[in-house]
């Protein structure tokens, strides 16, 4: 496996030989890139200072130590929150007044994999062309380290979590904890043992919810099953609302920033329609417009017509999400895996943030979870990937895919969307792994899987790959 460095951060697995993974040397010399970088771009008088937070993965304190030593070296003050959800590291940065951050998680990778994810002062992901900037410096390595009596210092800081909290229940209108109070909730929680375990049973205590039942919320690292939220993971979810006689299960990815729901009868709401639901409850009271990504559900444009706006498209990738919000100034925003971005909260996906937002709209819609989502339109939407060759040319595939359907309405914003009416069909090659994904939605599960298989087809035509699904 080779190392992938994208706008996602940098990222690999642990434990191969240099240039097969995330090596130690390799988190040092991105380190030191990005701790250059954020020196050359930061004011003069600036004080040097970087946020840091992993999530439980076994790898985390090794990588740690690497990138707090690093920084120490370079003279930064470095705000060392350990274990931490990806968007409290993104509120501290802007807390602490920090140049940026670094948060230690691959996300919905599983457990032998590790990465870097940047963050500008702003607490927001760096852009393609601060990213491009920060591998120039690591490739030539023109590194800036301190004298030995400008050295760094480590400050270990604990708090965070309660501060988030608590600007997620200062939110007016949007959070309304005498409301989920009186619904006398019960909720099944599975973090698939990672920060989550921590984060998630304590803000559903602070928004009132009357019983919280948690399964895999020991923050141990050692995930309990495949860490991304997808419908095959969450079998156990599913059983154990059921169980238990939940109103119910919420699932999120190992660094909380994806949120996948289960309504009461253990079936689920769907990770589409996670943002789907934020957006009606948001819009209802934040009039304007919604973004998300090329791959996501047309049921949000159909709830951002119900509230008089309109969705707007952006290619995959949180920071394409977050700069299309800032230029519509859309007070809602995400992508459709589960990931909701509030923007007066902050400018990051956040699933404690959709968490509040989901059981204040449930608890003043009353009604079951169920309920709610049979009040959105169907439609289906296929996830499938082809793995990527060495020799395989990419865009080639692309190309000739586009030519082929020229007549068809398509945007090459993001890789191919392609449009058949109320149905479409997104290939694109990932940011974080070695495949082309190829997505398809239409109005039934069969349908879509049978848009996405015909496309596939013609991919492996092509380009002479075996295709499987997600």
């Amino acid at each position: 496996m080779t190392l992938i460095r994208s706008i996602s951060g940098i990222r690999g697995t642990l434990g191969g030989a240099p240039g097969q993974g995330l090596t130690p040397p390799d988190v040092v010399l991105y380190t030191a890139a990005f701790g250059t970088f954020l020196l050359r771009q930061a004011d003069p008088g600036a004080a040097r200072r970087v946020v840091l937070g992993r999530d439980a993965r076994p790898s985390g304190p090794l990588v740690r130590d690497l990138v707090r030593g690093t920084l120490v070296g370079m003279g930064f003050e470095v705000v060392d929150l350990d274990l931490a959800t990806t968007p409290t590291v993104e509120l501290a940065v802007t807390g602490e007044k920090a140049l940026g951050g670094i948060i230690l998680t691959a996300s919905h990778n599983p457990v032998n994999w590790n990465a870097l994810k940047l963050l500008n002062g702003r607490g927001e992901f760096i852009s393609a062309r601060d990213g491009a900037e920060v591998l120039r410096i690591a490739e030539e390595g023109d590194l800036d380290f301190a004298p030995v009596e400008a050295l760094g210092h480590v400050r270990e800081q604990g708090g965070w979590t309660r501060r988030h909290i608590d600007a997620i229940l200062g939110l007016p209108d949007l959070v309304d904890v005498p409301a989920i109070q009186e619904r006398r909730l019960r909720v099944v929680v599975d973090a698939v043992n990672s920060v989550g375990g921590e984060a998630v049973p304590a803000l559903l205590t602070a928004l009132g919810v009357l019983e919280v039942i948690e399964i895999n919320c020991s923050p141990t690292g050692r995930f309990a099953h495949d860490p991304e939220p997808l419908p095959a993971n969450l079998k156990d979810l599913c059983d154990m609302v059921v169980k238990h006689k939940a109103d119910l299960g919420i699932a999120v990815d190992p660094d909380v920033d994806r949120l996948a729901l289960v309504c009461e009868d253990g079936s689920l709401f769907g990770e589409e329609y996670t943002l789907v639901a934020c957006a009606d409850h948001v819009l209802a009271h934040r009039p304007g417009d919604t973004v998300s990504n090329l791959s996501s559900t047309r049921a949000l444009d159909d709830i951002a017509e119900r509230h008089g706006g309109g969705r707007h498209a952006s290619a995959v990738g949180e920071v394409n999400v977050v700069e299309r919000m800032k230029e519509v100034e859309a007070p809602i925003g995400g992508e459709g895996n589960g990931g909701v971005i509030l923007s007066e909260l902050h400018y990051g996906r956040d699933a404690l943030a959709g968490i509040a937002l989901f059981l204040t709209l449930l608890a003043r819609r009353g009604g079951t979870v169920s309920d709610l989502r049979r009040s959105y339109p169907d439609y289906f939407i296929s996830k499938n990937k082809v793995q990527l060759t060495p020799d395989m040319d990419v865009q080639a595939l692309v190309d000739a895919m586009q030519e082929r359907y020229r007549d068809r309405p398509h945007s090459t914003v993001d890789g191919l969307r392609i449009e058949f009416g109320n149905e479409w069909v997104h290939l694109r090659r990932s940011n974080t792994e070695p495949i082309v994904r190829i997505y398809a939605e239409a109005g039934s599960p069969e349908r879509a899987d049978e848009l996405a298989r015909g496309i596939m087809s013609e991919l492996t035509e092509l380009a002479g790959t075996t295709a499987g699904g997600a």
